[in-house]
């Protein structure tokens, strides 16, 4: 008796799953961890990890945060860019801040936006390592320069003859004088925290910093991962004076180890010279030691 037209489309369909499970449930996996055990490929299959001694203490693909329970930069170590991903640098927790370039003005002293996240980290950096940490559209203060100039509109949008002056980012709670005395001739206020001053004319305020500031894009912004275990040889550059007074050696040597943890461009054209501030922090604790 000959099968019905349904029963052989279901044992064609059978026998398809049994063949595809087979071929991707068992063939393909064993293919791809038989050659993720080729030399070269092994560390990389299984995670990039590092060990010292007898201990993991990380991966070269993943960074960390070299800071103490406070969350202040330890002084002996390269310092890696900032992490979104949960408290930072966490695995299970991936992500960006996904703060864009419009978001200039903070809702309180606790609720920044991105600017004064920026200027904040440059202005921390450059106390912390001794350079200018002064960037375009920053107070001296570390916020973002921003103001809400309130008055009559003209036909193209700007106010010509303004009323009240606000500098948005500036609460008085915490910056009584804002980092302009007036704007068009109106004294300048600091800001009222609650208060909307979103009818006013957002206006952010360059200022006189270097189009190319002493601290690099890469030490105050995170990477879209959140846990990029590289900085720029720019931020690596201005770490090293740091490194060598607390580890008591000489900034050539501290060079030297910095060079043999840097990388250029993959394959010559791709992505940008990097340091990998894991593996370099390491081998410092094992060539020149912290004592303290």
């Amino acid at each position: 008796m000959r099968m019905s037209t349904w029963i052989r489309q279901h044992v064609a369909a059978l026998r398809a799953l049994l063949v595809l499970t087979v071929i991707t449930g068992i063939v393909y996996p064993l293919a791809v961890f038989a050659v993720a055990q080729l030399p070269g490929l092994k560390d990389r299959a299984e995670g990039s990890l590092i060990e010292s001694g007898a201990n993991t203490v990380g991966s070269s693909l993943i960074g960390q945060s070299f800071t103490d329970d406070k969350g202040g930069a330890l002084v002996q170590y390269f310092q890696s860019r900032p992490s979104a991903a949960g408290t930072g640098y966490d695995p299970t927790a991936s992500a960006a801040s996904n703060l864009g370039p419009e978001n200039i003005v903070d809702s309180s002293p606790d609720k920044i936006g991105l600017l004064s996240t920026v200027c904040g980290r440059s202005k921390a950096v450059g106390e912390l390592d001794g350079v200018d940490g002064g960037r375009p559209f920053c107070t001296p203060g570390g916020v973002g320069a921003v103001l809400s100039v309130i008055g009559p509109r003209e036909r193209d949008g700007s106010v010509d003859h303004p009323v009240t002056v606000v500098s948005v980012n500036e609460f008085c709670s915490v910056t009584p004088h804002p980092f302009l005395t007036e704007y068009r001739g109106v004294r300048v206020e600091c800001a009222t925290e609650g208060e909307d001053y979103s009818a006013g004319l957002i206006v952010p305020i360059r200022g006189d910093a270097p189009a190319r500031p002493a601290v690099p894009a890469d030490a105050v912004t995170a990477s879209g991962s959140g846990l990029d275990p590289h900085i720029s040889p720019e931020y690596a550059a201005i770490q090293v004076a740091r490194i060598a007074k607390a580890r008591r050696v000489s900034e050539d040597q501290v060079r030297a180890v910095v060079d043999a943890h840097s990388s250029g461009r993959t394959l010559g054209f791709l992505g940008e010279p990097r340091v990998n501030v894991v593996e370099l922090n390491l081998d410092l604790d094992g060539r020149y030691p912290f004592e303290g």
